[in-house]
């Protein structure tokens, strides 16, 4: 009964789903993967996907690909991308874009690096002590720092546990 209404639920889903269209000269951000080094609670992806542009689409190529006019630093990175990676900019006049040069892979991912340790704590279990530090994370701002085991964090990063 379960894999009958998961097939109805999955049909239903399918018949009232649309992809998103776009014409030439639409402005989409292009949604990119951080990546980073530490696996954290056996979670290789731990931070959300990030969306960088805004980009202007040149032409649709398929039914479900555009091309987009990208940066130069963008040059390693295929310039023809699937719907499922694109959002649509809305424009406001009173937007000031900051955009933020980042170093992409081409498959488009950028690396995330800890570079500050802002707090430390203590978690104690029943029978053990969990030491925790809070990290800030390069392109990321104070707000967005996670809290890491610090077991982790000095295996991976042992120059953010050097004293100066």
């Amino acid at each position: 009964m379960m894999k009958t209404a998961l097939s109805q639920q999955k049909s239903y889903t399918d018949k009232r789903r649309r992809d998103p269209e776009f014409a030439a000269r639409d402005h989409i951000f292009i949604k990119i993967t951080p990546m980073k080094g530490v696996m954290r609670f056996e979670k290789k992806h731990k931070l959300n996907p990030k969306f960088i542009g805004p980009f202007e689409i040149l032409v649709k190529v398929g039914t479900l690909a555009y091309r987009v006019a990208s940066s130069p630093n963008l040059a390693c990175v295929h310039n023809v991308v699937h719907v499922s990676m694109l959002k649509k900019y809305m424009g406001n006049p009173s937007h000031v874009l900051s955009f933020e040069p980042l170093k992409l892979s081409p498959k488009l991912s950028s690396e995330e690096k800890p570079i500050l340790i802002l707090d430390r704590q203590e978690r104690r279990l029943r029978n053990k002590v969990i030491k925790l530090v809070k990290v800030k994370w390069l392109n990321h701002s104070d707000e967005k720092a996670a809290w890491e085991t610090e077991a982790n964090m000095s295996s991976h990063y042992t120059e953010l546990f050097r004293k100066p």
